[in-house]
């Protein structure tokens, strides 16, 4: 069993990961990213590094035995001009740069190339804890209708349409009716938009209606950023009187699964996972 270099970033998945680990016996350090990790991961064997402080995280991956690395947690893009890079950093952002343009799919994929050329295994999520990925049909007891069906067809449509331009993993359809589209901002603040929408174009409790759909990009870096849903997703998506959530079976990963489970059949909506495309 690989040791595990974890670099986390925000958000509940970093710690999940961490968590994973510690059950299962397998050894780990967190590289915990300035301005980004959580403070839930001070509790974990690692080290505070800088975003740019290339050179040192590898020196200190390396130091502390880890032949693996996971990318975990939100990292917003950073201003290349603002940064404060070392050697190593300072060598390769150049190139990190020039992939950047290319989207945020190059510059993923630049960054892992990086720890590749130092020898590390890079695993996904799903790897590192076991898998977390969406199956096919529903989750739980909760059902997608006919009517629901339609708006999760249309809603993944869009989603993967956003993905080929490079613009997000998120839309919102309700009767057929595209209400939003995820672009920089995140899910999140994607479904507070919605829940700010008039009621005749989007549900209500008593009366949910539209559907969350969350599809990769097709040019995504699945080892880094897969789609994700948690309890904070069912919550906003409730409160913005949706029907549901629908993913890619295989291709999203739904933290704190059991939780998310009880809380959707609880609010009766449904999670259901949709079968890729060329499958």
């Amino acid at each position: 069993m690989t040791k595990l270099g974890l670099i986390a970033g925000g958000g509940g998945l970093p710690v999940e990961i961490a968590e994973a680990c510690q059950q299962a016996g397998r050894p780990f350090f967190v590289i915990r990213l300035k301005g980004f990790a959580g403070a839930d991961l001070a509790g974990f064997p690692g080290a505070d590094i800088g975003i740019a402080e290339l050179g040192k995280c590898i020196r200190t991956l390396k130091g502390a035995g880890c032949q693996s690395v996971c990318f975990a947690g939100l990292v917003s893009r950073p201003d290349f001009a603002a940064l404060k890079p070392d050697v190593r950093g300072l060598k390769a952002l150049p190139g990190l740069i020039a992939a950047a343009r290319r989207g945020d799919d190059g510059l993923l994929r630049a960054l892992l190339q990086e720890f590749e050329k130092e020898g590390f295994i890079v695993e996904g999520a799903d790897e590192a804890m076991g898998d977390l990925r969406l199956p096919a049909g529903p989750l739980g007891r909760v059902r997608p209708d006919e009517r629901h069906q339609a708006d999760i067809a249309r809603a993944m449509l869009v989603a993967r349409e956003i993905g080929r331009l490079d613009v997000g993993q998120g839309a919102v359809v309700c009767d057929g009716l595209v209400l939003a589209v995820e672009a920089q901002e995140g899910t999140d603040a994607m479904l507070r938009r919605v829940a700010d929408l008039p009621r005749a174009l989007r549900g209500e409790p008593g009366a949910l209606r539209g559907v969350l759909a969350k599809a990769p990009k097709p040019i995504q870096e699945t080892r880094v950023d897969l789609p994700t849903i948690g309890l904070a997703t069912i919550e906003r998506a409730a409160r913005a009187g949706l029907a549901g959530v629908a993913g890619e079976a295989g291709r999203l990963l739904v933290l704190d699964r059991e939780r998310v489970i009880e809380m959707a059949d609880g609010l009766g909506l449904f999670v259901y996972g949709v079968e890729s495309e060329g499958r």
